[in-house]
């Protein structure tokens, strides 16, 4: 059991959600964000840092959004499906921004290609989510 499963399963106040869905997408944010952070490094580090600028921009934007959709996630108190909704859309739509950019770069860059399948991970999660307000 890991440690976002058990503060949901402890949690006074329980999710409206599924429950699987929800720990699945609260650790799909967590992943990619660290996927994109380590990945947004990476490329700094490579030879022609110009040919992945708009990789490390949209890896570092990414990142952002990952965590503070997480981090919405994992709160259950006062719960606004409004926000909640918002916050996935957003995370989806970043995630699917960053991996069409990482995909142009997997071919040369390992870590350009684990990001976009964390970023694509991320980006299902979240749609899988979203379907359950439906």
């Amino acid at each position: 059991m890991t440690h976002a499963q058990a503060m949901l399963e402890t949690h006074p106040i329980g999710a409206d959600l599924d429950n699987a869905k929800l720990l699945g997408c609260i650790e799909a944010c967590y992943d990619c964000a660290q996927s994109c952070t380590a990945c947004a490094d990476a490329c700094l580090g490579e030879e022609d840092v110009a040919m992945v600028r708009r990789c490390i921009r949209l890896c570092q934007d990414c990142a952002d959004v990952c965590i503070a959709t997480g981090r919405i996630l994992s709160r259950q108190t006062e719960y606004d499906a409004g926000m909640t909704r918002a916050a996935l859309d957003a995370c989806a739509q970043a995630c699917r921004i960053c991996a069409d950019e990482c995909e142009r770069h997997a071919g040369h860059h390992e870590h350009c290609r684990v990001c976009a399948e964390a970023c694509r991970h991320c980006e299902r999660a979240c749609a899988e989510l979203l379907v359950a307000f439906s």
